[in-house]
This record gives structure tokens, C-alpha cells and sequence, in this order.
């Protein structure tokens, strides 16, 4: 059974910085590619980063670019979002998402992905 585990969220000020983890488990994390999502209260889901299945090769949204980095430890079947100089903007519930195969002008679509995670909190508030 394929799951997802968002952890790590939390609470942290302004110019703070939070490492998510994303836990995969009944596949193996090396030939998926891991989509991380946000959605603030009111708002849509946006996608927020990716990393592909075939290459390694990730993607990011505008507004978090120079902030987050996305990276993969295949040996844990884990994903992770590191996020850096987080804003209050940056407030949201965050999820991981899983799918086959995404490229560049897919990897934002919600709609690209099979599997997805339960989500984890995150708020950047002083």
C-alpha cells in the first residue's frame, strides 16, 4: 500500500527555517517522482517544489526559489524541503504528493499526482 508521511512542520518566526520530511512506504521513492504542496487557508493548493523521477532534476515555484531546496535520500525512501528565511506568507498546511513521471510544465498541477500525503503544519508568525 503506498503511503506518504508529511513531518516536521511547526511553528517558527519570521527569517526561521523548517526542514519537512516526506516518508514513503510501500514503493520505492527512486522511481517517483515526490511533488511538495502548500495551502494556506481561503487559498488554493500551489505547488511548491518537486523533484523528478528520472533525472533528479527539481522544480520551484517562483515565490519560494532561493528559499527552499528540495532533496531526496533514496536509502530512507525520504524526501525533504528544506525551507529557509520563511515568511508569514509561507504559512500553510504542506503536502507530498507522488507520481510516476513529471516534467516542467506538469510538476505545479495537482492533478499530475497519484498518492498523497496527510499534511503537516507549518506557520511563521512573530
Amino acid at each position: 500500500q503506498v503511503q506518504l508521511a508529511e513531518s516536521g512542520g511547526g511553528s517558527v518566526q519570521p527569517g526561521g527555517s523548517l526542514r519537512l520530511s516526506c516518508a514513503a512506504s510501500g514503493f520505492t521513492l527512486d522511481y517517483y517522482a515526490i511533488g511538495w504542496f502548500r495551502q494556506a487557508p481561503g487559498k488554493e493548493r500551489e505547488g511548491v517544489s518537486c523533484i523528478s523521477s528520472s533525472d533528479g532534476s527539481t522544480y520551484y515555484a517562483d515565490s519560494v526559489k532561493g528559499r527552499f531546496t528540495i532533496s531526496r535520500d533514496n536509502a530512507k525512501n525520504t524526501v525533504y524541503l528544506q525551507m529557509n528565511s520563511l515568511k508569514a506568507e509561507d504559512t500553510a498546511v504542506y503536502f507530498c504528493a507522488t507520481t510516476k513521471w513529471v516534467d516542467g510544465s506538469s510538476w505545479q498541477l495537482s492533478t499530475s499526482y497519484d498518492y498523497w500525503g496527510q499534511g503537516t503544519q507549518v506557520t511563521v508568525s512573530s
